[in-house]
């Protein structure tokens, strides 16, 4: 059974650094793409960055383009998101998520494997 569980969301000013983590089990984590979502109170979830199976392709929303990084560690089943310069408008529920394949997508309908997410609040 995979699981997947997320960590180190928090309440933080706006300018700030988070460093989100999402620990995989029930299959080998080396062999499949992982991707970061979020979702605001009364709005969709919305795609934020994904990372291909080897860590080498990695693709990012435009809102978050060059504040946040996506990055894996294979030998530790983790992927990470590295949130810099943090704004109001990045709260939200952070959730990871896994797909069959190695190759990533930015569409959530293609991600059969979820986190329970957790919580980022940035306050300006």
């Amino acid at each position: 059974q995979v699981q997947l569980v997320e960590s180190g969301g928090g309440l933080v000013q706006a300018g700030a650094s988070l460093r989100l983590s999402c620990a995989a089990s029930g299959r080998i984590f080396s062999l499949y793409a992982m991707a970061w979502f979020r979702q605001a109170p009364g709005k969709e979830r919305d795609f934020v960055a994904h990372v291909s199976s080897t860590g080498l392709n990695t693709y990012y929303a435009d809102s978050v383009k060059g504040r946040f990084t996506i990055s894996r560690d294979n030998a530790k089943n983790t992927v990470y998101l590295q949130m810099n310069s943090l704004k109001p408008e990045d709260t939200a529920i952070y959730y990871c998520a896994s797909r069959d394949g190695s190759f990533a997508s930015g569409a959530a309908d293609e991600y059969g494997y979820w986190g329970q997410g957790t919580q980022v609040t940035v306050s300006s």
